[in-house]
């Protein structure tokens, strides 16, 4: 019995995109992953602002075994 069948959780990794390459640890296979990234802002700190580009990977369901693959999903958001 494999670790990941104890635990739940199993190794990804991410396909494409600005995140290629990043492998870590999910569970219950999630069919999309969103991995986003702060962006500058020109505003105060004080101010609270924030803002995050987001991107998208799918899952390849072709993939049986770890690592699971996620391409990354150039039309979104």
């Amino acid at each position: 019995m494999e670790s990941s069948d104890v635990t739940g959780w199993e190794t990804a990794v991410l396909d494409g995109g600005p995140a290629d390459g990043l492998r870590m640890k999910v569970s219950d296979r999630p069919r999309v992953i969103q991995v986003t990234y702060p962006c500058r802002v020109e505003a105060p700190p004080e101010a609270g602002v924030r803002a995050d580009a987001v991107f998208v990977y799918r899952r390849d369901f072709q993939v049986k075994s770890e690592p699971l693959r996620y391409g990354f999903d150039v039309a979104s958001p």
